[in-house]
């Protein structure tokens, strides 16, 4: 991680980076489910999944597209800043082959004691263009010439 943004530098509007990963494969699928272990046989039944569920293929675990999510919010903060809140449905599948784009767009900004806090729309996109995991967030960060948000973040601070 690195210095993020400071909360003086926001505007309602602006897009923060977009993080994509893909295509994905099956190892990936395998990888992750075996890493959480999550033995769904979904994450990696190629057979159970299509004959017995009738899905496409084996689908990507939801927690590996919170983590996409996630990672494009906490880069965005940085160091000095803190993913608060985060929000978000499950609609679309996604399978090997598949290139998802994790995006945000602030929404809202207002200022809390000694901090800012970002208030995003936040989603996961397929490589066509489909929305299958949309939400919402909340990033509390510096202001310019502040603290740093602390470790770990106490929600009273932005009384």
């Amino acid at each position: 991680m690195s210095q993020g943004v400071y909360f003086d530098d926001v505007a309602v509007g602006m897009d923060i980076p977009a993080v994509s990963k893909g295509p994905l494969t099956t190892a990936h699928v395998v990888r992750w489910s075996a890493a959480m272990e999550n033995w769904a046989p979904i994450h990696y039944d190629w057979r159970y999944a299509t004959e017995h569920d009738g899905l496409p293929d084996v689908l990507v675990n939801g927690s590996w597209k919170q983590h996409v999510m996630m990672q494009a919010l906490a880069d965005w903060a940085g160091d000095t800043g803190w993913l608060w809140k985060m929000k978000f449905q499950y609609r679309g599948m996604t399978v090997p082959g598949d290139t998802v784009t994790a995006w945000a767009r602030v929404i809202g900004a207002s200022e809390r004691g000694a901090f800012g806090v970002c208030d995003l729309d936040i989603g996961l996109r397929d490589q066509k263009g489909v929305e299958t995991s949309p939400g919402t967030a909340s990033v509390v960060l510096p202001r310019r010439g502040g603290p740093s948000v602390p470790y770990p973040f106490d929600p009273q601070l932005l009384a």
